[in-house]
């Protein structure tokens, strides 16, 4: 059953950069529809409404496209050079997650899915494919664990015994009927790494997340004003969350990145606070034009470098604070008004 067809669609999609593929059929993911109906029911996508509203397709990928046979899972390595926990030790510059310091994956990946989905309909002219990378109603994760990619850890990211934490999956859905590969096993053990290290406690239980308490959400999801609760818990981290994964031993077996456009930008590793926070509109699209980072527009990510001003114990940033209490956008001047008074707490003129 089509067994030359897929080791020639794997050479295919190794030529093109990814570091693994693996198939699977839109079936073998049963149990994700009540996985996904307990986490909705209880609340804990928070702001994420159009979880609850496509909740049908996502919880089913055979609903998503009746047709399709045979689901081909890749995946794209994006380790960094650096150790992204560094960052946390200087609390005057932006921890900016790692996937978003360069260009945007969602383009990059899908352009290379595309190229492997067009090899494929050269080989099948009668066949069709659909592609999809972290914008549709897909449940990645499940799909590449049931592909043998990797697994879900106790923080529900994948992970792999070849890659690690650090990659992209990707996802072409065909009517082409490809063999498929072994599923995956939990290979996590007793290692609690990756819920022990989160700030927030965003991990109610392995394999459980509250999106609600995670920083990732928080920083790009979450509209309004975050919780006071929550907010001295983000530290300096403006734009995601790199926690749980960094700290993976798994790790120890990722691949290098051969994608160029995914090493970081020098001015984002380490970006100094005082300056983030000036960004007008036109400034900060400017600075992250390609980026991920764009999509949660000016007053979120300002909002985001406020708070981590606030945490940073450094006086010598309250002015920067300061010179924001009167912005337009009162999800900005509210979360000014927090970072001088936290400033206004601590004695630390660093």
């Amino acid at each position: 059953m089509n067994v030359a067809l897929k080791a020639a669609l794997t050479r295919t999609a190794l030529e093109e950069g990814f570091a693994k593929i693996g198939i699977c059929r839109p079936g073998d993911v049963p149990e994700i529809a009540s996985r996904l109906e307990t986490f909705v029911a209880s609340g804990r996508h928070g702001q994420m409404g159009w979880m609850a509203e496509r909740m049908h397709w996502r919880g089913n990928p055979a609903a998503l496209w009746p047709e399709a046979r045979s689901v081909i899972m890749l995946a794209e390595p994006y380790t960094p050079a650096h150790d992204p926990l560094d960052i946390l030790d200087q609390p005057d510059r932006a921890a900016i997650s790692v996937y978003a310091q360069n260009r945007d994956y969602h383009d990059i990946v899908k352009k290379r899915l595309k190229r492997v989905g067009r090899w494929l309909l050269e080989q099948t002219p009668d066949a069709a494919i659909k592609v999809f990378v972290d914008t549709a109603p897909v449940m990645e994760k499940p799909l590449a664990e049931a592909a043998g990619l990797g697994w879900q850890g106790k923080h529900t990211n994948l992970l792999s015994r070849d890659l690690g934490s650090w990659f992209f999956l990707g996802a072409i859905f065909t009517t082409v009927e490809l063999p498929t590969d072994e599923r995956e096993q939990e290979n996590c053990g007793s290692c609690r790494a990756c819920l022990d290290i989160c700030p927030t406690g965003a991990f109610p239980a392995p394999n459980q997340l509250d999106a609600r308490r995670c920083i990732s959400y928080l920083t790009i999801e979450h509209h309004g004003p975050v919780d006071e609760e929550l907010r001295p818990l983000m530290g300096n981290r403006i734009y995601g969350c790199d926690d749980c994964l960094a700290i993976c031993p798994w790790n120890k077996f990722a691949q290098k990145a051969t994608e160029t456009r995914y090493a970081a930008r020098p001015e984002l590793v380490s970006a100094k606070l005082e300056e983030l926070v000036k960004l007008d509109d036109a400034a900060f699209r400017a600075l992250f034009s390609g980026s991920p980072i764009k999509r949660i527009g000016r007053n979120r990510f300002v909002r985001n470098v406020l708070y981590a001003i606030g945490n940073s114990n450094d006086r010598r940033l309250q002015q920067s604070a300061m010179d924001m209490l009167d912005d337009p956008d009162p999800t900005v001047s509210d979360a000014a008004r927090w970072a001088v008074a936290q400033l206004d707490n601590t004695g630390s003129q660093r």
